[in-house]
């Protein structure tokens, strides 16, 4: 199953770390993951939007990461998903996450 991680990148100068640490625990499930935090800096937020956009619909999943609803993009995601009813999961409420050494 391919899982696309969404969560907050802009204003977090920490998610290289989170996306990171997402996609680790996702592979260790046997996930194919598809992370936004590695895609080339220096396009505009609507360029990586519409790539974004692309990879949800490519995923079987979308994995949400803890305070995405501090991300414009992650909430535009969410609403997406819920109106193409794309399957979600909240990694914080995920034992494999939660449990996963960071």
């Amino acid at each position: 199953m391919k899982a696309y991680i969404a969560g907050r990148i802009t204003g977090d100068p920490d998610y290289k770390r989170k996306f990171d640490h997402a996609k680790a625990c996702l592979e260790a499930e046997g996930f194919v993951v598809l992370n936004p935090a590695e895609l080339p800096e220096g396009m505009r937020h609507s360029d990586y939007m519409r790539i974004c956009m692309a990879m949800m619909d490519t995923a079987d999943v979308v994995a949400f990461l803890p305070g995405y609803t501090q991300s414009k993009g992650a909430r535009l995601a969410w609403a997406y998903c819920q109106y193409v009813s794309k399957t979600t999961m909240y990694l914080e409420q995920m034992s494999f996450y939660k449990n996963a050494e960071v």
